[in-house]
């Protein structure tokens, strides 16, 4: 019987998520993503890694069907995302969420209206059933005794709290995380770096996490792909990346400008 559940984690581990195939992309003249290919394992955490700059961002877009690519494939669960409709992309964007850098919170709303918003769109839960499952996040990710302020009242740390619990009451399959601990101390940071670990593994949500923090990397990384020139040139484990002799790669980790040798302070 353990022979068997094994076999069954092991190829639910193994299996793409999302498969990502020749995408290419430009903005106005610049062609920002180069015909990347990329796969993103059911329950895995994966962390990219970039210089700034180099796309990190435009490629979450494309993955939550907010951008069309010029060229390229992207299936989600097995399906073709490039080409639907809105109407299409709908129940597929259900479940795929997203925490944007700055946490893009409602100014308007309260923290508990900011959470419980997704219930409300769906148009299917009724008032007791939102407030429960306002409560149930709000308290995961520590921030029940702030539900009922308002955005601008919180802290940096605080609203990106905010923003995961409200990408993850949908319980959806996949959370696209951009940049989660810019702006944060190392304390704030390596909190929110837990949680997006504690969260996946509570609801066996697959995450994949833009950073420049290779504390990030270093915490919660199953993998890790690196975003240079428009294409993935590396993937691998955080032991495999910290090892590895690639001269663009021992610049961006050590923090040198990969062609000067010298520090670079852009990022």
């Amino acid at each position: 019987m353990e022979a068997t559940e094994s076999t069954t984690m092991d190829k639910k581990i193994s299996e793409n998520l999302i498969e990502v195939r020749g995408l290419t992309r430009k903005l106005g003249n610049l062609k920002i993503i180069r015909g990347l290919d990329l796969d993103v394992r059911r329950g895995e955490i994966l962390v990219i890694i970039g210089k700034s700059g180099e796309g990190k961002s435009v490629l979450l877009k494309h993955l939550a069907g907010l951008l069309d690519p010029d060229k390229g494939s992207i299936k989600i669960k097995g399906r073709e995302i490039v080409g639907l409709s809105e109407r299409e992309l709908n129940p597929i964007r259900r479940q795929v969420g997203m925490m944007f850098q700055d946490g893009a919170l409602f100014d308007s709303m309260t923290v508990s209206e900011n959470v419980g918003f997704p219930l409300e769109e769906e148009r299917c839960h009724s008032p007791e059933e939102i407030d429960s499952q306002v409560k149930e996040m709000l308290t995961l990710v520590g921030m029940e005794s702030h539900s009922g302020k308002m955005p601008i009242n919180l802290s940096g740390g605080m609203r990106k709290r905010v923003a995961l619990a409200r990408a993850i009451i949908t319980h959806p399959d996949v959370i696209l995380y951009d940049e989660p601990t810019a702006g944060l101390d190392p304390i704030g940071a390596g909190s929110i770096d837990r949680l997006i670990q504690e969260t996946g593994e509570k609801f066996g949500i697959t995450s994949v996490v833009v950073t420049h923090d290779l504390n990030t990397v270093r915490i919660i990384a199953d993998r890790v792909a690196v975003l240079r020139k428009g294409r993935i040139t590396f993937e691998g484990n955080p032991n495999e990346l910290k090892n590895s002799d690639k001269p663009f790669l021992r610049a961006f980790i050590e923090g040198r400008d990969e062609e000067s040798g010298t520090a670079d302070m852009s990022n």
